[in-house]
């Protein structure tokens, strides 16, 4: 009896947790082709890179114009801005 669980919970778990992580991969894969979602965006985030723990970069294309900012616990802060 008790092999008979153990078996069915080494055999199903995995299962299960296998068609979770393909759930969420479908998800991530067929978003942004839903209805009611914007194709083409006004803002695109082209990089980011981490300085510190708190702190990271990060260049973001606006209206033909390339913007970097520093993003920390503080806020967002404006450093230069480039017209691409």
């Amino acid at each position: 009896m008790l092999w008979s669980y153990i078996l069915k919970l080494v055999i199903l778990l995995p299962l299960v947790c296998g068609l979770m992580v393909g759930c969420l991969l479908l998800w991530r894969k067929f978003e942004s082709r839903m209805p009611g979602k914007p194709t083409s965006r006004l803002i695109g985030v082209k990089e980011t890179m981490m300085i510190s723990p708190g702190l990271r970069l990060a260049v973001i294309d606006f209206e033909g114009r390339r913007l970097l900012v520093s993003v920390g616990r503080g806020g967002v802060h404006l450093i230069d801005k480039v017209d691409a």
